[in-house]
């Protein structure tokens, strides 16, 4: 029986999960922590995925990669890595991408060159950061890859000094979160990593969806690896009309489809997908953290803001939250914050407090799923994952704001799933990744179902349109 093995190297940790090949049965899983924050020293990353790994990976017979998307990892001539990693929250660049996006013919010409128009959560806003305010740095980078990239080039041998010869290698998925790749064509755009940079720069090999890159020091293969939302697309198996929506240290609605998308408003970013297909994506700043704040304010735990919060009325008594705590990413307003409307002397409870941030992030998410239908998507139902989809409050007041089904699938790494089934697919030298079972439409699944509740969604757009006059820079 072949043994598989799925990397989730996300912001928080490192998930490895060891499944059967043929069918995608668990049979080991680990985890191990990752430093807080927006940057990170990608040796953490590999301490952690060494912890983790212990017992599980030597006995894969392939591994595959995911991990967070856009982080910018950059070594030098010898291979060692520079400085920290700047991770998709790091939100310091947004400067520098609205300079990046000016420079290069706008937006409208980034959406068609590169599938999306850049915020600070890209690669190249990164590059061009790292070039502005650390010179001395920037002249030293030979090489620039993703996380995926370097965890992958490490297993199978690379490093500073010998393990620098070792070819590094991504895939189409991740490299199309970076803003210097085509994924219509699946090619490099070296000369816009040049012009961020201000030189030239070594990027690695972009592999196909299927192909085994290498193989660790005791003989596993390794898959190409993607990015955590590609990654979590292939274990999910979504199904025609789903739109998966995931909240976790990030908020994302995306699907998978196959016809490129070009949105030159910027909402969604026109990524490719691990299996060859497409996969347009609205990905959100704040998300599960909006309800951890909340519960800590109110003194309560996860479950105890659930309850709160199903024990206020829709549309939490009048009072909106714009949950935008952190800037955000979708719309993009960087230096946005924020804002509660509708306090009384009536209305200002625990309850609708909670209600107001739990409909508050979900209003969000929503206004993503809209972002996600000028690009050909109709979407018939919701896939929730994300740690907080494990919350009663979410489950049940989710299809009242989406005015859609939601199906919870049943718990699991969807991430590591998903590097593990590209793993199997690896190895079998299949045309088409093997057919687990699809989880979203597993037995295991719980559908929700409840009344629109359109008057909470006009409410929290007025608040977001009237905020934006004063939430700009």
């Amino acid at each position: 029986m072949d043994l598989v093995a799925g990397v989730d190297s996300s912001t928080q940790s490192t998930k490895v999960l060891l499944c059967r090949a043929d069918d995608g049965t668990v049979v080991g899983s680990a985890s191990a922590p990752h430093p807080d924050g927006t940057e990170c020293n990608p040796d953490h990353w590999w301490a952690a995925l060494t912890s983790a790994g212990r017992g599980l990976l030597e006995r894969a017979d392939a591994i595959g990669v995911g991990a967070q998307q856009h982080g910018m990892v950059v070594l030098d001539s010898s291979g060692a890595v520079i400085r920290d990693a700047m991770l998709w929250n790091d939100v310091k660049s947004a400067p520098q991408a609205a300079a990046l996006v000016s420079e290069f013919g706008g937006a409208a010409e980034w959406a068609a060159r590169t599938g999306s128009v850049p915020t600070m959560s890209f690669t190249v806003t990164k590059l061009r950061w790292l070039a502005e305010n650390e010179p001395a740095h920037a002249a030293r980078v030979e090489r620039v890859l993703l996380p995926h990239d370097w965890l992958t080039w490490r297993l199978a041998g690379g490093g500073p000094g010998d393990g620098a010869s070792v070819e590094p290698t991504t895939d189409r998925g991740d490299a199309s979160g970076t803003g210097y790749f085509s994924p219509a064509s699946g090619a490099w755009l070296p000369d816009y990593a040049e012009r961020a940079l201000g030189r030239p720069v070594s990027l690695p090999r972009v592999a196909g969806p299927s192909e085994v890159v290498g193989r660790t020091p005791w003989g596993a293969a390794l898959s190409a690896g993607t990015g955590d939302n590609m990654g979590a697309a292939l274990g999910l198996g979504l199904l025609d009309g789903d739109v998966a929506v995931s909240i976790g240290t990030s908020g994302t609605a995306y699907a998978v489809t196959a016809k490129e998308s070009a949105d030159p408003t910027g909402l969604v970013c026109g990524f490719a997908d691990a299996t060859g297909r497409f996969l347009p994506l609205a990905c959100t700043i704040n998300a599960a953290r909006v309800l951890d704040v909340t519960a800590a304010m109110l003194g309560v735990s996860p479950a105890g803001l659930a309850s709160l919060a199903l024990a206020a009325p829709p549309g939490a008594g009048g009072v909106t939250l714009l949950p935008y705590l952190d800037g955000e990413r979708t719309p993009n307003r960087p230096a946005a914050n924020g804002v509660l409307r509708g306090l009384t002397t009536s209305n200002m409870t625990r309850e609708n407090l909670a209600r107001a941030a739990v409909e508050a992030v979900l209003c969000s998410l929503a206004d993503a799923i809209e972002f996600l239908r000028p690009c050909g998507i109709t979407p018939a139902r919701v896939v929730l994952t994300g740690g907080a989809a494990k919350s009663a409050a979410v489950r049940q007041i989710a299809p009242a704001i989406f005015g859609l089904p939601v199906v919870v699938p049943a718990a699991a790494e969807y991430v590591a799933l998903g590097a593990a089934r590209q793993a199997a697919w690896a190895l079998s030298g299949a045309a088409e990744p093997p057919a687990w079972p699809a989880s979203a439409s597993a037995s295991a699944s719980v559908t929700y179902e409840a009344r629109a509740t359109p008057e909470v969604r006009e409410r929290y757009a007025s608040l977001r349109d009237d905020a934006a006059a004063w939430q700009v820079g």
